[in-house]
């Protein structure tokens, strides 16, 4: 058996769509796990380029069974776009299943999470307000609906009009909005129940099997570990369990013995919304960086934060999901500077620490402690092999190696399937 998860080693955006697209080919199936519409995985191959929100990677190969997990909160109408954009390409999506157990993302949702940042002025969590957070609070407060229930519309009306009573308080009396249409939020349910019909399945058998068949499957993640619920920097966090021990939940998968499990992290440190980022830059370095990569929010288009390699993040990361390898991506973004830092330490009350804080306030503190490198200056982009790197180039990779501890399989220098250096093959 071949069961592997891949997750973000730091604040998303670090590239698993990418490589779970490569991986996909050898794989049975994949299984997304976490997260909603908020998380956006971009996608180059002969297909086109794709932004996708809640579809797996691997639905890019007709034989990869893809399936959207319990522990993800699904947008009716963000599938469906997707959906619609895959058909246009001429994409087989007729492996995709949908979990009933996964939750939706209403109308109210979506609501809710604009006023609730709007509320919080200067101390909003800068959200996608694509109504995330709300849906897992209902999750966890027992007011969700689920993609099983578009089967029963009956039931579903029942439910909704209980539901909905309560959000409709909320929206008139403390945000001042106007209420909601029970049979307008009802209707268009049973528009997306129609549309969605033949992908809702119980998907737990179908993944219990593939595990009995001992066949490669790969639990995708969404966000980064420093995004995590429990283990991120909160409150300035997604609201779902991002890291590989919440692949068992959010798959529906028992606790076997995961063969590998694989971190994904850029060549440098990006963040996108607020919270503290220690290596961040505001200066005309970092934004060199973002107009290089082009680091901008695959859900919002808002720029993203960019900074040096956080080592000390990674470092924790790696700790927590006990990452087997590393995927090391953008690396091509770093061909022209000719010097590069690194972050190895923080400094914060006059000390020098080595350990990631568990307080957002001590890590609000942290001023970085580089190491600084020479760049190699020259193109990466069309390079196959490790040893063909620049010198200083495989310097800079065996350098971010020790720091995190944990060996580098997979070196990405560009968007492309085949713009990638193995140096472990994973599948």
């Amino acid at each position: 058996m071949s069961v592997i998860a891949v997750v973000g080693a730091q604040w998303g955006d670090e590239g698993k769509g990418k490589i779970v697209d490569m991986l996909a080919e050898k794989a049975s199936m994949v299984i997304r796990f976490s997260g909603g519409p908020n998380a956006g995985h971009t996608v180059h191959n002969p297909y086109g380029e794709f932004s996708l929100h809640l579809v797996p990677s691997g639905i890019f190969y007709p034989h990869t069974a893809c399936i959207i997990g319990s522990g993800v909160v699904v947008s009716p109408s963000v599938l469906l776009d997707e959906l619609e954009q895959l058909w246009k390409k001429g994409v087989n999506t007729s492996k995709l299943l949908v979990s009933t157990r996964a939750h939706l993302i209403m109308p109210y949702h979506i609501i809710l999470d604009r006023l609730e940042e709007q509320a919080k002025g200067a101390g909003a969590l800068g959200t996608t307000r694509s109504g995330v957070g709300p849906a897992y609070a209902d999750k966890v407060a027992r007011l969700g609906i689920r993609a099983g229930d578009l089967a029963d519309k009956e039931g579903l009306l029942r439910r909704l009009r209980f539901v909905l009573e309560q959000k409709n308080l909320i929206l008139t009396r403390i945000h001042g909005a106007p209420p909601l249409s029970v049979e307008e939020v009802y209707d268009q349910l049973c528009q997306y129940a129609d549309r969605l019909a033949a992908f809702i399945r119980e998907t737990e058998p179908i993944i219990s099997q593939a595990v009995e068949r001992n066949e490669p499957i790969l639990l995708e993640g969404a966000q980064g570990t420093l995004l995590d619920i429990d283990f991120g920097t909160y409150p300035y966090v997604t609201s779902s369990s991002v890291i590989a021990a919440g692949a068992f939940a959010g798959a529906g998968l028992h606790p076997v013995k995961m063969d590998h499990i694989l971190g994904i992290m850029k060549a440098y440190t990006t963040r996108v919304g607020a919270g503290p980022m220690p290596t961040e830059l505001g200066d005309e370095t970092g934004e060199r960086i973002r107009q290089i990569a082009q680091e901008y929010g695959v859900t919002t288009g808002r720029p993203r934060r960019c900074g040096w390699f956080d080592a000390v993040a990674t470092r924790y990361s790696a700790l927590i999901n006990g990452f087997s390898g590393v995927a090391l991506t953008r690396l091509d973004v770093l061909d022209a500077f000719d010097s590069i830092k690194v972050c190895t330490k923080y400094k914060a009350d006059g000390k020098i620490i080595d350990q990631f804080p568990s307080s957002t306030l001590q890590l609000e503190r942290c001023q970085p402690v580089y190491d600084e490198v020479p760049g190699w200056q020259s193109p990466t982009a069309h390079l196959r092999r490790f040893q063909d790197l620049p010198p200083l180039a495989q310097s800079y990779v065996r350098k971010l190696e020790h720091l995190v501890g944990c060996p580098i399989n997979i070196i990405s220098v560009g968007p492309h399937r085949e713009q990638t250096i193995v140096t472990k093959a994973i599948l």
